[in-house]
């Protein structure tokens, strides 16, 4: 058994997220072009681990197969034991993972409350938006459109991610179209869930140092391998 986790004592194997030789491909005519090429990792509770490398070497494409928007062409995902290759997005959601994409998603006729209180019903505080420095008065009664800048739209997708309080959380750049301000505010707000959630495993695809600086593990994919 692997006592080696993040915090105070330590979780099992069964509280892991674990990828097991899952591999990619683009079919393109006769060629075709390994994405993701035999990867293995084992994500622990209590951990923040940062996912870097150029662009095109399968950041995103890895963590699409984490959430189930892609399916790999070979491998397994192992979640608390429990082999979830099969299962699809919305089973995944319900397991307890959430995805923060890197171009957030509009939606016509869809208030800011609205999916706040999708990602948690009981959510009445809504203190999610002021973690992200949006205010509650301003916002919550917002259509999620191209009204916001995206900047906010990014805000808002973060926030909604923090709502649900899942077990496995992964944000795809979420620096992107912010300003310096609410960057630093985002490091912030990193740390704390780091440090208040040890049983969470925190995923942040991301370029930029400051928060590999505040990464326990980070991964490095360059052409498709680790």
């Amino acid at each position: 058994m692997d006592k080696s986790f993040h915090g105070s004592g330590y979780k099992t194997e069964r509280d892991a997220l674990e990828l097991k030789n899952i591999s990619f491909l683009i079919i393109n005519g006769e060629r075709n072009r390994h994405v993701l090429d035999n990867i293995s990792f084992k994500f622990k509770p209590g951990e923040l681990i940062v996912l870097t490398g150029p662009n095109g070497s399968g950041k995103s494409t890895l963590a699409e197969i984490i959430v189930g928007i892609k399916s790999p062409k070979s491998g397994q995902i192992l979640l608390g034991g429990e082999d979830i290759t099969s299962k699809n997005i919305t089973e995944r959601a319900k397991l307890g993972i959430s995805y923060s994409f890197q171009q957030p998603i509009c939606f016509k006729g869809v208030t800011v409350r609205d999916l706040l209180e999708i990602a948690r019903p009981e959510n009445q505080a809504f203190k999610e938006l002021e973690i992200v420095g949006l205010e509650k008065d301003e916002y919550l009664d917002r259509e999620v459109n191209k009204t916001l800048s995206g900047g906010e739209l990014k805000r808002i997708e973060i926030a909604t991610v923090l709502a649900r309080n899942s077990k496995v959380m992964i944000f795809d750049e979420p620096e992107a179209g912010i300003d310096i301000w609410s960057f630093d505010n985002l490091i912030k707000v990193f740390k704390k869930l780091r440090q208040k959630n040890k049983d969470k495993i925190i995923i942040i695809i991301s370029h930029q140092k400051p928060i590999m600086d505040i990464a326990d593990r980070v991964i490095i994919l360059k052409k498709g391998s680790l």
